[in-house]
């Protein structure tokens, strides 16, 4: 979900639109739907925003019908998605309040969510209005963030959901579990891979002990990017941190969205979905804000083996995806290129790493 807008179909007479129907009435009451609107950005679960009688603007979530192809991990995302912003909100991180999350089953084709709606502008939007000194101070307040998120423990490693065998009692296994299930998931639908099967799938092992330098499973959003952080301009008087009151006007982070990919695990990780494409580790804004709150994070050997590791992993799941969800025309395209581009570089980064 992103929070700009593409307008849509009017709801109908009754107030609900063709994804709310009877459903919102059960969490809402006799509230009216006064204007439905499709949210654009998201590449999996549909997402509208809901405009009501009563002033409250919410979004409401749908995922595909349960027999929709899919990777592996992807199965109750939008119940990964509740829980994460109900443990980040507990950690002081600013996301949207779920209202109710009700899965698949008898009577409910499809998995759904009701959240609240962050108002403001995506950063992928505000981009082109950021100076350099908004990029310097946003970057800082994310890495407070991102390290607030992360102060959430969970019960195990690897994804929330148990069903699909992604969860272990240590990150060795869990991480492991994870890589081959996304190697299944290419075998399954034909996709080429620019390096063998059996190579990638030792990748975990032959990088055990550093993997096995995480002792904790941190909360992990990992698809922070510019697309699923929202801004908005600061009010008068407003705190952005402990003694720090933001000029009027200021850029500021209304809060995350889009938590459908967490999991438990190496918090460096998080480093590597907020920014596919760069090195954020060498970001000495983000880094001084995340230890603003952890100070422990280090970036040292065995950091940049895991963070090469886990952007295999991420370019493997991106590369793999494009086939069920049909990607087409230049975006399939570049992600072809990029992801191949990726995985053979972070393989030779991995093998500097080990001599």
């Amino acid at each position: 979900m992103t929070a700009s807008a593409v307008p849509s179909s009017p709801p109908g007479p009754d107030g609900a639109d063709a994804s709310g129907d009877g459903r919102l009435r059960q969490v809402l009451g006799r509230v009216t739907v006064v204007r439905g609107t499709a949210l654009g950005g998201g590449l999996y679960n549909s997402a509208r925003l809901l405009e009501l009688g009563d002033g409250r603007r919410l979004v409401l979530k749908t995922a595909p019908p349960a027999d929709t192809p899919a990777l592996t991990h992807e199965q109750g995302l939008l119940g990964t998605e509740a829980l994460f912003h109900r443990l980040a909100a507990g950690a002081g991180a600013r996301v949207p309040t779920v209202l109710h999350h009700e899965p698949a089953g008898p009577g409910v084709p499809s998995e759904w969510l009701l959240l609240s709606y962050l108002d403001g502008t995506t950063w992928a939007d505000a981009r082109d209005r950021l100076t350099p000194a908004d990029h310097a101070v946003l970057r800082h307040r994310l890495g407070a963030t991102l390290a607030r998120v992360a102060s959430v423990t969970g019960p195990a490693y690897g994804y929330p959901r148990r069903g699909p065998g992604l969860s272990a009692a240590d990150w060795p296994s869990a991480f492991t579990a994870m890589l081959r299930a996304v190697l299944a998931d290419a075998s399954r639908f034909g996709v080429a891979l620019p390096a063998p099967v059996e190579f990638l799938a030792e990748l975990p092992v032959r990088f055990d002990h550093r993997l096995a330098e995480v002792r904790r499973p941190a909360l992990v959003h990992f698809d922070a990017w510019e697309g699923n952080i929202v801004l908005g301009r600061t009010p008068s008087g407003v705190r952005e941190g402990p003694g720090e009151v933001a000029d009027t006007g200021a850029w500021r982070l209304n809060g995350l969205i889009d938590g459908e990919r967490a999991f438990f695990g190496d918090p460096l990780a998080e480093l590597v979905g907020l920014d596919p494409l760069g090195t954020a580790e060498d970001d000495a804004g983000l880094l001084a804000g995340y230890r603003s709150v952890a100070p422990g994070l280090a970036v040292d050997g065995g950091a940049r083996v895991r963070l090469a590791l886990y952007r295999v992993y991420l370019a493997l799941v991106m590369r793999v995806e494009s086939v069920p969800r049909a990607y087409g025309g230049e975006f399939a395209a570049w992600l072809d290129t990029w992801s191949a581009d990726r995985l053979t570089e972070q393989l030779a980064v991995l093998d500097t790493l080990e001599s």
